[in-house]
């Protein structure tokens, strides 16, 4: 079953490597941000040009961090779909 879970999961988890180039081609559109669906922000910064740009900065500084709890929320809602606790350590 966890296998099952493992082999969904990988369908829908983010890559770190397609958000950085997303924020390089596309950042002040909010393009890294559409791909990780935060679409309320991804809008705001359509419309602002990314804040000016300064969230777009801002965004290269976290974006890893951010895939990486996009990734983490994705693996657990797939995980307790499948009725899976999941019990390995934050870090």
């Amino acid at each position: 079953m966890i296998e099952r879970a493992e082999f969904e999961y990988s369908f829908v988890r983010k890559d770190v490597r397609v958000a950085y180039a997303l924020w390089a081609v596309a950042g002040v559109f909010g393009g890294h941000r559409f791909y990780l669906g935060d679409t309320g922000r991804s809008i705001a910064m359509l419309f602002t040009l990314g804040g000016l740009g300064v969230w777009t900065l801002c965004d290269g500084l976290v974006l890893a961090r951010r895939v990486r709890a996009v990734n983490e929320a994705r693996r657990a809602a797939v995980l307790a779909r499948h009725g899976i606790i999941d019990q390995t350590p934050l870090g």
